[in-house]
């Protein structure tokens, strides 16, 4: 296995050039944005991105570790939330954070890989930090992360002379951000794995973990088994591990995990779980079974079943937090914390007339959930696909999943320099959909033209569905002037 990849997702648009139009957003207004200012943080963006290495040459915790020491430990200020998983991560920590300030928490957030913008990362009570705090972070951490830089530089291991990486500086920051804030909680989300993520520096009193299938196999191993067990590294001793619903084999590891540091083990199905779910006008009513409660009627505005499993691990998650499992959440809170969640390119209608759906489904098992519901949730005369895939990813297997939900797909490729060719695509596309049914276009622009058009030819109700990466949502986020997050 090797340290972080990139973010242990994949690398996004240059966030620089997008400052000047896309300002942080504050609690109360529209921060303001100088020129200077917004210069300085494009050149800070850029420094940072060019710490990403192509591998790492061995894992380790200690560079992360080094810096946190320096600084006096920040990551210890404050309780945690540590969350990890192969699909739904991001969004259920977004949901816990969102029901966590509903409470009158303040929060830090923690999230990858971004959108547009470097900032959104790094969100304190629901907002990207600010253009200047992020520069202030960067100005305070900078001389200890040259120091470790030296340090790494000068060992007698050659395979630890290794400057930190991008994903490694950035967590630093989001740590001594949160500490300087403050924040009552912090809710993070791994950037890949587990055991040798930068974000395992910090114990979480809470361990949340998605549900585990085959992704950045390269990296984490090639069966679930093993990418299973470098995930359970999340869980620290005595604290509370919220499992999802998982394969009997990562149970077992799981399970084992959990005893073996003495963690309090509560999984889906047998401590909590969905109760009752049913589409509705922009999302879906759910019922939930929580650690402490039943929770019935509440309005979930995301689609699909999996977000409806999403938050019935936050729920357990933010239970488990605030009253270790005991304390049953008001309505009021959860009601207005539900409501209010957001979760940006995951199946999310960007334009109407056509409507233009982005999801950032990159695996078999997010086409899976991507598949499921639009079944369940959209009723198009005619959905195109518009589909860019990166090369180390199971795009076959994408494919022969979306197949049967797509009339058409337009295969393009996105700015990444990981992105498949789109003829290579294009062919991989033809022998499950027949070549009647692929069009290739070289260039994203033009190809969600084509993509709009051939939506049309079904009449009132086609639409275009982007997908196949987070590159591919944010890049057709950013073309339709999309740019909150």
């Amino acid at each position: 296995m090797t340290d972080q990849f990139f973010d242990g997702n994949e690398l996004p648009l240059d966030p620089g050039a997008a400052v000047p139009e896309v300002p942080a957003r504050r609690r109360r207004g529209v921060e303001q944005v100088d020129p200077g200012l917004a210069a300085r943080y494009a050149e800070v963006v850029e420094e940072i991105l060019a710490r990403t290495p192509e591998h790492m040459p061995e894992p380790t915790l200690h560079r992360v570790a080094r810096v946190m020491e320096l600084m006096g430990d920040p990551q210890r200020a404050y309780p945690m939330i540590h969350l990890t998983g192969t699909n739904g991560k991001t969004s259920t920590t977004r949901i816990v954070e969102r029901i966590l300030r509903e409470m009158g928490l303040r929060t830090g957030r923690f999230t990858s890989p971004h959108l547009h913008d470097m900032r959104e990362r790094i969100s304190l009570d629901g907002e990207p930090i600010g253009i200047e705090a992020f520069l202030e972070t960067y100005d305070e951490v900078r001389p200890l992360l040259e120091m470790v830089d030296a340090e790494s530089m000068a060992d007698e291991d050659p395979r630890r002379q290794v400057r930190m990486t991008y994903f490694e500086v950035v967590v630093c920051l989001a740590f001594v951000a949160f500490a300087d804030s403050p924040v009552d909680v912090a809710v993070v989300e791994v950037g890949l794995g587990g055991v040798w993520d930068a974000t395992s520096v910090a114990d979480g009193t809470v361990a949340v973990v998605t549900p585990i299938s085959l992704d950045h196999t390269r990296l984490l191993g090639s069966s679930v088994e093993q990418i299973a067990t470098e995930k359970a590294g999340i869980v620290k001793a005595g604290s509370i591990a919220v499992v999802g619903v998982q394969e009997p084999e990562v149970m077992t590891i799981l399970t084992d995990r959990a005893e073996e540091v003495g963690a309090d083990l509560r999984t889906e199905g047998t401590s909590f779980g969905v109760l009752a779910r049913e589409v509705g006008v922009g999302g879906q009513q759910v019922s939930l079974r929580g650690l402490a409660g039943d929770y019935s009627d509440l309005f979930l505005p995301l689609f699909g079943a999996h977000q409806a499993h999403n938050a019935a691990i936050a729920v357990a998650a933010v239970e488990a937090f605030v009253g270790g499992g005991e304390q049953h959440l008001t309505d009021e809170v959860l009601r207005g914390g539900l409501a209010g969640v957001t979760s940006p390119g995951r199946l999310e209608i960007v334009r109407r007339s056509p409507t233009v759906v982005v999801d950032a489904a990159h695996n078999p098992a997010g086409a899976e959930a991507l598949a499921e519901a639009l079944r369940e949730s959209f009723t198009f005369t005619r959905l195109v696909g518009l589909l860019a895939v990166l090369e180390d990813k199971d795009a076959e297997a994408m494919i022969r999943t979306l197949e049967p939900v797509l009339d058409h797909v337009v295969v393009t490729r996105t700015s990444s320099p990981r992105a498949i060719r789109p003829t290579r695509l294009g062919a991989m596309v033809a022998e499950y959909f027949g070549e009647n049914r692929v069009t290739v276009v070289e260039e994203l622009p033009e190809a969600l033209d084509v993509a709009a058009g051939l939506s049309d030819d079904g009449g009132v109700g086609g639409a275009v569905l982007a997908t196949g990466s987070v590159t591919t949502a944010a890049e057709v986020r950013m073309l339709l002037g999309v740019t909150s997050t």
